[in-house]
């Protein structure tokens, strides 16, 4: 049986079965504008967009539960026969069947004025873990494949100009994939993704390409400085690392500056905790095999 979820103000309200969902949307408990989720949605929807799925349209009642005059027997004639207007094409009157901007996050206009969860260091670092492996499986190959070239050169100037090129390639890679992500609809990166977060403007805004670019030069900045630059976004204000500071950008939960700031997570998220978990096993592993490495080579030299 299909559990569903609503969001009630800040709080997540279920499981309910499609039955008790009926009853709600008939007592006018719940509109077709009402947040609503089940296992299967990649995110929270509107309703609006689930009123086949749970029989809605046949229910006597549907006209008085937006309370705001709507007849909603002409949306759904139009539905069925085919001649209801896109959302955002602006055909036809306001219909209820519209989504609010604020169905996702991305491209959702910004709504300033509230609660703002920025995203703590720990967050950041399981982010950063994520994007570090999605960067290496295509920075690695194309590493080899200039170094190979440069080392059956058998010529130290061709090895030399093959490693720098590989240097070049990894660091426009880089340049790519922050850049690029930071500054897309999303604002996220995607490991920022998987955990929920996204980098704006200290505002809320949309970050620019030039913008992301200087970012990701900034953080290479913050790296230079035996790693302060990435520790000050756990004890700054706004949680910002030193590149934040320079180029005006927060980290901030993906449901932040849009309507649905009560979805925001506070908390680590089993996504986070898990990705923590990893790389504390992959570093312990890492710190094992250098110390018998270690080992190795002080009795081959004993």
């Amino acid at each position: 049986m299909t559990e569903w979820y609503f969001a009630d103000g800040q709080e997540r309200q279920g499981p309910l079965t499609a039955d008790e969902m009926r009853l709600r949307f008939q007592r006018a408990q719940i509109s077709l504008t009402t947040l609503v989720w089940r296992e299967g949605f990649a995110q929270w929807k509107p309703l609006s967009e689930a009123v086949d799925e749970l029989q809605l349209q046949n229910l006597s009642s549907a006209v008085e539960n937006l309370g705001s005059g709507f007849d909603l027997r002409g949306d759904y004639t139009a539905i069925d026969n085919g001649t209801a207007p896109l959302p955002g094409t602006g055909g036809g009157t306001h219909s209820p069947y519209t989504a609010p901007a604020a169905g996702g996050y991305a491209n959702a206009a910004v709504v300033g004025g509230g609660n703002v969860v920025y995203a703590g260091f720990w967050k950041r670092y399981a982010s950063y873990f994520l994007d570090s492996v999605v960067v290496s499986v295509v920075n690695i190959p194309i590493s080899l494949i200039f170094n190979g070239i440069g080392a059956v050169s058998g010529n130290e100037s061709v090895a030399l100009v093959m490693s720098l090129l590989a240097m070049v390639a990894g660091l426009a890679l880089g340049v790519a994939y922050y850049a690029g992500f930071h500054a897309s609809a999303g604002g996220a990166t995607l490991g920022k993704m998987a955990v929920g977060i996204k980098v704006v403007r200290g505002n809320g805004e949309r970050l620019t390409l030039g913008r992301g670019i200087g970012r990701y030069f900034g953080f290479l900045l913050s790296s230079l400085t035996l790693m302060i630059g990435f520790i000050m976004a756990a004890f700054t204000e706004r949680k910002q690392a030193l590149h934040d500071m320079i180029c005006d950008t927060v980290v901030v939960d993906k449901w932040a500056y849009t309507e649905n700031e009560h979805l925001q997570q506070p908390a680590l998220g089993t996504v986070t905790i898990v990705v923590l978990v990893v790389s504390g096993l992959v570093t312990v592993a890492a710190i094992g095999v250098g110390i018998a490495m270690i080992g190795v080579i002080a009795s081959s030299m004993s």
